[in-house]
């Protein structure tokens, strides 16, 4: 839907704006500009922020908080042209006020023919759209793009919430050369100011103005200015082993702590955590629910209710919870949270799912609090105060034996103890109406691993065949059921896939469930080797962990974060018979990671006429601060090429 409303005040200033009305040299578009190729500090770089700036301000009048916003990017290729779209988000509160966006300018600059040739934007071409109940987005393109195009745009924003004073991201998916932030707070407001992302900025500088801020009372008020800069900020590339980008950006963020009116009046916006915990007790989608009675003799069968042993019954609930409630995979844990309506429909959200879970524990004598926490898709929650709608997810710690459990009942093949991996994210507040909440840490207490172990021969037609077993745990276990049950066909056919020489046979799982933690298969195999003469080339790694290193970057600024320690290992028995000897094999590897914090063990060798080869990789962190990056690069490389490089050389005897 076009933007109606705005085209027509843009149709009155539009055309009356030229780009000699940005008087900052750095913003007007140069000969240079245009006849930059290349980034020389990122040759890869598909695009660059040449410059941009921001300013917030209160305005004198009407007391709402402006901020004007301009960049100039240079576009080097067609991998490029996506940053000539520009999506602006606006919010609007349920009382109906909603931020604003005017003097929307942009322009593209060409050279053709060696003439600068200037298209601009045109009114018709911004676009409104309603993306839900709280953010409309304006959208726009800058028109003509090409390769070597440079682009800028300006606008100014309009918001009534001084609470949500307008943050800056210095850092983004493109390289820039220069970003400047210039924030001016009046005294009245009293801001956490929060710096992330770890890089250093090139100017910081604080300064006051004096009664910036006029009251028609007559009342003042002084101004912090600040002024921000970073230059030279490398792209932001995502890289796998990473949670969300957002807590990683370098960006400044600013959270309202207290606002003093000038008659005297005191409103504190952060509240302490004792303070939060008293109104999650009494909020009607937390508290009123977590305190709601269950009659379990009508909810629960009749062995559960008679289980004497804590632990059996608390894993006989988690159980029953998973097999007849559904999780409709919506993620609120403030609001539509009924239990009601849960036992009635059985399915609901994760707030509903799982403060059902806990009370039914609770009401079957088994201690239980509410988990707070952020998913690894949701970013960090904030520790330094508390901003509850950091939180977006909620599950139960149980404790039974004077040992702890984490449950969480959304997913039908998680095992008791177990949550899912979303639920990674390394901390969360633990909720107690009595004591007060705490931080607690959320990470798996073992590590996970997966086994491969193959007993091969040569058979009558000289063909390799032989028995595979493997084992998993944890959330490699997790994985393979969650690929296995559903559809065990399916997953036998993807077992050959992965190997296109091989012929799998007698497929059996061994005392797995779809919530064992442990997943455990055995099956045989007949394996198509490269026979050339007399000489056969044998790569050992019939199934291998790694195709190619996850670790690409040059340098990576963010943490490695794996959610969990794990550990691979791939032992392979090879009985020559009477028909092969060894010729060649392969070299054996060890590394380590610095610290004793991971290492590979690659190590092949011949009893008799039997081959044994064992190849074990273990990482004994699950998050690795990004220091260790070169070393575990350089460990997946050594990974990867004996997976896909090891060559056992036979030759038949003569």
């Amino acid at each position: 839907m076009k933007y109606s409303l705005l085209v027509i005040i843009f149709c009155i200033s539009f055309f009356t704006h030229s780009q000699s009305s940005d008087k900052a040299p750095a913003y007007r578009v140069s000969l240079s500009d245009l006849k930059l190729n290349i980034y020389e500090k990122d040759s890869t770089a598909n695009a660059l922020v040449l410059y941009e700036y921001g300013k917030s301000h209160v305005d004198r009048n009407d007391y709402d908080l402006r901020t004007h916003i301009k960049r100039k990017i240079k576009i080097f290729n067609k991998e490029g042209f996506d940053n000539a779209n520009v999506s602006i988000y606006l919010y609007r509160g349920n009382n109906n006020d909603y931020e604003k966006v005017d003097d929307i300018f942009g322009a593209t600059y060409t050279l053709e023919n060696g003439d600068v040739k200037t298209t601009k934007l045109k009114p018709e071409d911004i676009y409104r759209e309603e993306y839900n109940e709280n953010f409309t987005i304006v959208k726009f393109t800058l028109p003509n793009i090409q390769e070597g195009a440079v682009i800028t745009y300006s606008y100014k924003l309009s918001s009534p919430y001084m609470q949500k004073y307008h943050g800056w991201e210095f850092q983004d998916d493109i390289p820039k050369k220069y970003s400047e932030y210039n924030a001016s707070i009046p005294a009245n407001w009293l801001y956490h100011i929060k710096l992330t992302g770890g890089k250093s900025l090139a100017t910081n500088d604080i300064s006051v103005e004096k009664k910036c801020l006029e009251m028609y009372s007559g009342a003042s008020a002084d101004c912090s200015i600040a002024k921000y800069v970073m230059k030279d900020i490398p792209a932001f590339i995502e890289e796998d082993y990473m949670t969300v980008k957002d807590n990683y950006l370098a960006r400044i963020d600013y959270e309202l702590e207290t606002f003093k009116g000038m008659d005297g009046r005191v409103v504190n916006y952060t509240k302490t955590w004792s303070d939060v915990d008293k109104e999650l007790r009494t909020e009607k989608d937390i508290g009123k629910q977590l305190k709601k009675s269950i009659n379990i003799e009508e909810v629960l069968p009749l062995d559960l209710q008679n289980e004497t042993n804590l632990l059996e019954k608390a894993k006989g609930i988690y159980k029953y919870m998973q097999t007849n409630y559904t999780w409709d995979e919506s993620f609120h844990i403030f609001k539509d949270v009924s239990i009601r309506n849960i036992l009635k429909n059985k399915s609901g959200n994760v707030g509903s799912i799982n403060i059902l879970l806990h009370n039914l524990l609770k009401e079957s004598g088994i201690a239980v609090k509410p988990v707070f926490l952020s998913t690894r898709g949701n970013g960090f929650a904030t520790k330094i105060y508390p901003v509850i709608t950091d939180f977006n997810y909620l599950i139960v710690q149980a404790t039974i034996d004077d040992k702890t459990y984490l449950l969480d009942a959304t997913d039908k093949f998680l095992s008791f103890g177990e949550i899912p991996f979303r639920c990674l994210n390394q901390y969360g507040r633990l909720v107690d109406f009595k004591k007060g909440s705490t931080w607690i840490d959320i990470k798996p207490k073992d590590k996970s691993s997966t086994l491969y172990s193959l007993k091969l021969h040569f058979d009558d037609t000289e063909k390799l065949s032989g028995s595979v077993n493997t084992r998993t745990t944890g959330y490699h276990a997790l994985s393979s059921r969650k690929s296995y049950f559903p559809n065990p066909d399916s997953y036998i056919d993807r077992l050959e896939d992965r190997n296109e020489d091989i012929i799998v046979s007698n497929y059996s799982i061994k005392n797995s469930t779809r919530t064992s933690p442990q997943f455990s298969e055995t099956y045989s195999i007949d394996y198509e080797t490269e026979d050339i003469s007399e000489t056969i080339y044998l790569n050992p790694f019939i199934f291998t962990y790694f195709k190619e290193n996850p670790f690409k970057l040059q340098e990576r600024t963010y943490p490695i974060d794996f959610g969990y320690k794990d550990s691979y290992v791939y032992m392979l028995n090879l009985d020559l018979g009477d028909v092969y000897q060894v010729a060649e094999l392969p070299k054996n590897t060890r590394l380590a990671l610095p610290n004793k914090t991971g290492n590979l063990n690659y190590a092949v060798n011949v009893v008799g006429n039997t081959i044994n080869l064992v190849f074990s990789l273990s990482f004994s962190k699950a998050i690795y601060v990004p220091d260790y990056y070169p070393y575990l690069k350089e460990l997946m490389n050594q990974v990867v090429n004996i997976q896909t490089n090891s060559l056992i050389v036979l030759k038949k005897k003569s």
